[in-house]
This record gives structure tokens, C-alpha cells and sequence, in this order.
């Protein structure tokens, strides 16, 4: 099976990137289920990649039916170490505007029907998850967009992202409420991704791409379909460029995590005393504290 370093989950405008070479699709099955979609394997900047379309190639997935285990479980066998998380978010507050980037080093969790963990049927495990993204990584993806000196894009190196359970967006009270807890952007995917990405023992970052402001802000009526796809299609130009680039630089020197020890601490369970089918289905993820 082809193996990758760095893992990158977005949309369809990341995985049809030119600069991609030697590309092949990789189908994995996992004991979670099947991926969104099958992995797209290639060299970018020299780097072996693995691409995954979060909502599948042709967002057929809602949120809420994302198999995000399979997701991290197929990461995690194809050898990625390193997993950057590109994804569409709606701003919480007046400074960061539609198509800024914003790099979150905070996740609030709003919710209510995913499964976040790998652990339970016999092993428990408490992942610490205090700093839910990786810093180094995520210092190595905010410089990169820094340098590309994009464009209508203004940086914000650090906010909370709300993750919230969607369909349907934000009611104007709840818009109102995150605000009042000082949160930046709001979403519906990326934290069961950086739990479980931490959980595989994977170093995590977000990519966070304004479209609009969320349904506070006073224009909020005035933003059409045809603004927030227009924004969508620049977001993607901008984010092919930011991969790029941080792939370039993990690649010349990949940081140090301490994602990828995140289990050394965690599994609470004695392992003899853990079920051989549970054991088995997590293989990948305990091999080397077996």
C-alpha cells in the first residue's frame, strides 16, 4: 500500500491540485467503516501526500454523517504523521473578515451525535487535549501563509473554533452567545478530527477559511449564495498555495509533536486485561505499547 507523512483533509478544490504527481487512488477499509472517500497518494514539493474530500468528491456526506473514525483510521495506515485540516468557516467576530485564514489553537464542542474516540469496549483512555492542536505544526502552517503575502487574506494566527453539530447554521442567539465567549470562527467539522487525530497519536492543524460572518453581524442578510461560493472558490485558490508550501516546509524539517506520544500516558487499562477482539480492531494505533 502506498505510504504517506502528511495527511491533508479539505474539499474537492485541494485534491485536483496541478502540482500533485504520480497520483493514485488508495481505497482502505478500516474497523470503523469506509472513509469518506478513496485517499488521493502523490508527491507535492517532493513530499508523499495522502488527500482525503472530507464530504466525499461530491459532498454527498453531511457533517453529522461523516465517518470521521474511518477518516483518522485510514490517515493512520497509510503512515501520515502529519495531518493538516483545510475547511470552511463562518467568522464570529467584525476583524476577521471573508477570506482571512484563521489558525485555531482553541475548539469549543457544540456537538451532540458524533463519536470522538476510538477507545471503550474493554480499554479506556484519556488523551490529554488542553492544546488541541499541535503548535509547532500549526506555527509551520501560519508562516507559510505569511509568507505567500496572499491577496484580501489577513492572518490571524490563533482563535476558538466552535464546532457545532449543523445541519441547519447558528440561530442569531446562539451567533450572539459564542461571541459572548470570545470565540472566532464557527464550524461543524473539525474537532471529532483533531480528538481522534490526537487519539492516533497524529499531529493536527487547521486551515480555517472565512466565507462570511455568521448570522450576528448586522449585513448577514445582505450575503448571497453566489458571495459564499465566489468566497469558497478564492479560499481554495489560496488554500492550494498554503499546502503548498507547508508541505514544503514539513517536508525540510518536520517538527517535533506531542501528538505522537499522546498514548505514552493515556491508556488507563492494563493491556493484558484488555479484550483480544478490541486489541485487535485497534492493532494500529497500540502496536507500539503492546
Amino acid at each position: 500500500m502506498a505510504q504517506a507523512k502528511i495527511g491533508i483533509i479539505g474539499g474537492s478544490g485541494l485534491y485536483k491540485m496541478d502540482a500533485l504527481k504520480e497520483v493514485e487512488e488508495v481505497k482502505i477499509e478500516t474497523p470503523f467503516g469506509s472513509p469518506s472517500d478513496a485517499f488521493i497518494v502523490g508527491k507535492l514539493e517532493g513530499a508523499e501526500v495522502a488527500f482525503l474530500a472530507r464530504h466525499g468528491r461530491n459532498h454527498h456526506l453531511l457533517p453529522s454523517e461523516l465517518p470521521f473514525r474511518a477518516n483518522i483510521y485510514g490517515m493512520k495506515k497509510l503512515g501520515v504523521e502529519y495531518i493538516i485540516s483545510a475547511s470552511a468557516v463562518g467568522s464570529l467576530k467584525q476583524k476577521v473578515k471573508p477570506l482571512d485564514m484563521v489558525v485555531p489553537d482553541q475548539f469549543i464542542d457544540r456537538t451532540k451525535n458524533r463519536i470522538s474516540t476510538f477507545f471503550g469496549e474493554g480499554l479506556v483512555a484519556h488523551i490529554a487535549f488542553g492544546d488541541p492542536v499541535c503548535k509547532n505544526l500549526a506555527g509551520i502552517l501560519a508562516d507559510a501563509v505569511t509568507s505567500l503575502e496572499l491577496s484580501e487574506v489577513d492572518l490571524h494566527r490563533s482563535g476558538t473554533y466552535v464546532c457545532m453539530e449543523g445541519p441547519a447554521f447558528s440561530t442569531k442567539a446562539e451567533s450572539n452567545l459564542y461571541r459572548s465567549w470570545d470565540a472566532t470562527v464557527i464550524g461543524m467539522t473539525n474537532l471529532p478530527e483533531a480528538k481522534l487525530a490526537r487519539e492516533a497519536e497524529i499531529a493536527y492543524a487547521t486551515l480555517a477559511l472565512v466565507t462570511d460572518y455568521d448570522c450576528w453581524h448586522p449585513d448577514h442578510d445582505s450575503v448571497t449564495v453566489e458571495m459564499v461560493i465566489g468566497n469558497l472558490q478564492k479560499n481554495a485558490i489560496n488554500a492550494q498555495k498554503v499546502i503548498r508550501e507547508t508541505v514544503k516546509r514539513i517536508n525540510s524539517n518536520p517538527p517535533e509533536s506531542i501528538a505522537h506520544s499522546a498514548l505514552k500516558y493515556a491508556l488507563l487499562t492494563p493491556l493484558d486485561k484488555v479484550p483480544s477482539e478490541t486489541k485487535e480492531k485497534l492493532e494500529l494505533l497500540l502496536q507500539k505499547y503492546l
